[in-house]
């Protein structure tokens, strides 16, 4: 595969991206924010059935405090990459490979989608997701720039 290099001009550096016809959707955004949770199957193997429990329980009571805080607007669990499929376009023509896009020994488990009043109550809420707790697995909190669709928070 060739890879082309495009020499752009230079640009000041924004966290402003103006979705469609132009909006600026970074304000209507700015108290959102996606946790991200990152698996490695080698830990999540290692634990017992019982530690495995504890986190899906408190996965259970994160979801229900968030939702009484009025904070939660959704939450994905993904399976696992080994089932995905990779989708690209040859020749107008769709590729479909199974498996995930990256070979890594890490993956996106899942997500919360939350509206909070900052990025410190954010990271304060990530805090208490119990995956946070176990060396190997991986919570990353990141700001929505901009959204569409069904949000509902």
């Amino acid at each position: 595969m060739t890879r082309v290099r495009v020499k752009t001009a230079a640009a000041a550096p924004t966290n402003r991206w103006k979705g469609p016809e132009g909006l600026a959707n970074h304000e209507e955004n700015e108290m959102k924010f996606l946790i991200s949770m990152h698996i490695n199957p080698a830990v999540l193997d290692a634990l017992t059935d019982q530690e495995k429990a504890a986190i899906g329980d408190g996965h259970g009571g994160f979801i229900e405090a968030l939702k009484q805080s009025g904070e939660l607007i959704t939450t994905l669990a993904l399976v696992d990459p080994s089932q995905a499929a990779v989708v690209s376009v040859r020749n107008g023509q769709p590729v479909v490979t199974d498996g995930p896009f990256l070979e890594a020994k890490e993956y996106l488990g899942g997500f919360y989608l939350i509206d909070c009043e900052s990025k410190e109550r954010a990271i304060e809420l990530a805090a208490q997701i119990p995956d946070t707790a176990i060396e190997g697995l991986g919570v990353e909190v990141r700001q929505v720039m901009f959204a569409d669709g069904q949000l509902e928070a």
